[in-house]
């Protein structure tokens, strides 16, 4: 009966020297960042205009000379979908543009009169 309960412990103490040979306790996990999952930001499209989103509020300009090309609001319709209320100071016209955040980094949007361009954050 001895032997077998030291062989026993001597299992055992051999498979914990192993643990702490191989690293033992992992440390502190590392901790998950989420993407953002809002507009809220900076956005520039393909021709370099710039889109600002901030509480609300929305303005595009440009880069050259910083000039205010529309504005207007902006609502979230869910945590993917953003609803642009717009006035563009060049065409003198309103419009509404729906925007579908595909990726953190990506903003697909489709005006109401059907024209459909991206947005890429800026960081």
């Amino acid at each position: 009966m001895k032997s077998k309960t030291v062989l026993s412990l001597l299992a055992i103490a051999s498979a914990l020297s192993a643990c702490s040979f191989y690293g033992g306790s992992p440390g502190p996990l590392p901790v998950a960042t989420r993407a953002p999952s809002t507009v809220e930001g900076t956005w520039v499209d393909p021709n370099g205009i710039v889109s600002t989103f901030q509480g609300g509020s929305f303005n595009t300009r440009t880069t050259d000379s910083n000039q205010l090309l529309a504005s207007g609001t902006y609502i979230n319709v869910s945590d993917r979908m953003v609803e642009i209320n717009m006035t563009s100071l060049v065409r003198k016209t309103q419009s509404r543009v729906n925007c579908a955040l595909v990726t953190s980094n990506q903003l697909n949007c489709t005006s109401d009169s059907g024209a459909q361009f991206s947005l890429a954050r800026r960081t």
